[in-house]
């Protein structure tokens, strides 16, 4: 086995990772750029990295600790995914607006769940709906 795979296999032991964050992680390991595409070509072809799996398990993983569409989105367009790839995933979640309801069901409505919900990457229209749902309690 190449020291590529090898050291590609490793930084799969313990959790999936996208295409680009195994070609990142074996750069910076100073494997060279024939050796890493080799590497990746056989872990897709053997189905050990699939950037669509990846995606939908990372958005879900995200979602379930309270993450909105925006924040989601960030951090799978920094594992280097598609944007057709990432689309495809957040589609697979379920509606932003409902996620945010369960929050709110726990933490109270308010501007500081409000901020909670904007920094953890809900739509300011999520927020809004969710916080103040009648036109005269509106945010400010």
């Amino acid at each position: 086995m190449s020291d590529a795979l090898d050291q590609a296999l490793r930084a799969l032991r313990h959790r999936d990772r996208s295409t680009v964050e195994i070609d990142r992680y074996l750069e910076s390991r100073g494997i060279g750029d024939d050796e890493r595409q080799t590497a990746l070509e056989t872990l897709v072809r053997t189905d050990l990295v699939d950037d669509r799996r990846y995606a939908k398990r990372r958005a879900h993983s995200l979602a379930d600790r309270g993450a909105g569409d925006a924040l989601i989105r960030h951090k799978l367009e920094h594992a280097g995914l598609d944007p057709d790839v990432v689309d495809d995933a957040l589609v697979s979640l379920r509606p932003e607006r409902e996620r945010a309801e369960e929050i709110v069901a726990r933490r109270g409505t308010g501007p500081k769940t409000a901020r909670y919900l904007a920094g953890k990457g809900f739509s300011y229209d999520v927020v809004e709906s969710v916080i103040a749902p009648s036109p005269r309690e509106a945010l400010g």
